[in-house]
């Protein structure tokens, strides 16, 4: 995970992990380091959510108040 992902990467890459897990075959060392990344691409996925709703809420405030995006 040490390049920079894009939110469906690390998305994609976070189900792919549960998966895993799910199955129940994965060895304990194994399952402890795909739950740390896990929790790694969740945080960078709210990060990224949080960054648009606070863009989104931006726009929103400017078409309330009759301005533009300029």
């Amino acid at each position: 995970m040490a390049k920079k992902m894009s939110f469906e990467q690390a998305l994609g890459r976070l189900e792919e992990i549960v998966r895993r897990l799910e199955e129940g075959e994965v060895p304990l060392e194994e399952s402890i380091k795909l739950y740390e990344e896990a929790m790694k691409l969740g945080t960078m996925c709210k990060g990224i959510l949080d960054e648009a709703d606070q863009r989104i809420q931006k726009l929103t405030a400017r078409i309330d108040e009759g301005g533009n995006d300029s």
